[in-house]
């Protein structure tokens, strides 16, 4: 990679995750989105076209039905790898894990999400947590959604020497928006078999120290994640030292029911509201004014974005793995200047 020049930066698959992964990156002085691939042929590689995105086939046969369907192609998955530097797989669970023998054998490093195991690449990813284990490597992989808001809410905590263990029930959104005409749940609860939930575990491949339990419960809604917390603290401590501690993350951001935002609903029509691209919340959305300390036992809930807050992880990813900036808290304040993160929403 050339010093000075841009962090070329290739995604494959466009959906949910990938177009937002390609919007943001577009918005870094320091990359460039060198091109999407994907399977499809409708109406999602049309809007990347007219994004100016350069699109490529995942393999030769999905390139020759994109040009059959009308669309300007450069052509495949091997020829987007020859332009890219970095590339983010945000493709299905599972599919992500295929494209790894491709990415090794051409040398490219290259970003997993969290559908995919830890084993795939043998890192993974927050970057408050360990951006600096990231720097030069091979791969790493962005934790899914959820495990990303414990690592950050817990993170803060344990920075100050405040977390002792903590114990978590995550209500989680039945599908994505967009497909919630395909299926999901209705007018039931289901939890999950294992506990802890997965979320758990997940967040000790980021730091292993931590001492967490979840507990998954699938609910028929589509706009987000809540999570509830019991928190044992490490010693006795305010309500303002706890606020305290979650500021020092400008990925944590307050919210407060008495201001009109008492659930996830209201919370995303106000980041629309603000102009965010999708309306996407990249932040924890914590409600601190239900926020409650009882001697060493911290009580708090908050919101994750299922389809945003993974985005800045990712960018901060790219950075890292090209060793471009080595320090964390530098390229955290250039994703977060790029993405309108202020560590406020309102």
């Amino acid at each position: 990679m050339p010093n000075g020049s841009r962090i070329r930066v290739g995604i494959v698959g466009y959906g949910v995750i990938g177009k937002r992964v390609a919007g943001a990156v577009a918005r870094q002085a320091d990359m460039v989105v060198a091109g999407v691939a994907d399977v499809l042929t409708d109406w999602r590689m049309r809007a990347a076209a007219r994004a100016g995105h350069t699109l490529f086939g995942a393999a030769q046969e999905h390139a020759v039905a994109m040009r059959e369907a009308g669309l300007p192609v450069a052509g495949d998955l091997e020829a987007l790898l020859g332009e890219t530097d970095v590339v983010v797989d945000c493709t299905p669970k599972r599919v992500a894990a295929r494209n790894v023998e491709i990415y090794r054998r051409r040398g490219t490093r290259f970003i997993l999400q969290g559908g995919e195991k830890h084993a795939a690449t043998g890192h993974s990813f927050v970057a408050e947590a360990n951006y600096a284990s990231a720097v030069g490597r091979e791969a790493t992989r962005v934790v899914s959604c959820n495990t990303t808001s414990v690592v950050r809410t817990l993170g803060a905590l344990k920075r100050v020497g405040l977390l002792r263990s903590a114990r978590g029930t995550l209500l989680r959104r039945a599908t994505d928006p967009w497909e919630s005409h395909l299926g999901g749940i209705m007018n039931t609860l289901v939890p999950e078999e294992d506990i802890p939930s997965h979320q758990g575990p997940d967040a000790q491949t980021v730091d292993p120290d931590l001492d967490v339990v979840t507990v998954a419960i699938k609910v028929p809604e589509t706009i987000g994640h809540l999570h509830s917390w019991v928190v044992r603290l490490a010693r006795p401590a305010s309500r303002e030292e706890v606020l305290a501690a979650f500021r020092t993350s400008s990925r944590i951001a307050f919210v407060e029911a008495r201001d009109g935002l008492p659930a996830p609903n209201a919370i995303k029509e106000m980041t629309g509201d603000l102009g965010r691209p999708h309306g996407d919340l990249y932040e924890v959305a914590l409600w601190s004014d239900t926020l409650k300390v009882e001697g060493e036992e911290l009580f708090y809930n908050y919101m994750v974005d299922n389809q945003a807050i993974v985005i800045p992880e990712t960018v901060d990813a790219i950075r890292a793995l090209s060793g471009r900036e080595r320090d964390a808290a530098a390229s955290i304040a250039r994703t977060d200047a790029a993405l309108g993160i202020t560590g406020d929403l309102v």
